[in-house]
């Protein structure tokens, strides 16, 4: 099921939130964070729609999401695609 309001269930809200807007080795903690959170999928998807540029989103770095966002010009909405995917892939899990 997709989460309208993620902001707010995000793993990064109780951290300090100019940890996730670092370069080097704290992006990588920053996508530590990222990690485990219930909400990574619609961050991500927020910030491709919205060409977010700064930042660790979703688990991904600005450099990483403008590099899929140049190998996937065509998408047009992220969360839409992303949605599907977390869709089909549900439906496709074996349940005891």
């Amino acid at each position: 099921m997709w989460v309208e309001e993620w902001s707010s269930l995000a793993a990064c809200r109780t951290d300090d939130s100019d940890a996730m807007f670092l370069t080097g080795p704290a992006e990588l903690r920053a996508k530590t964070v990222c990690a485990g959170c219930r909400v990574r999928t619609e961050c991500l998807a927020d910030a491709l729609d919205n060409r977010v540029e700064f930042g660790v989103w979703g688990g991904m770095t600005e450099k990483e999401r403008r590099a899929l966002l140049d190998r996937r010009p065509t998408v047009t909405s992220w969360r839409r695609l992303l949605e599907t995917a977390r869709r089909e892939c549900s439906m496709t899990k074996v349940r005891p």
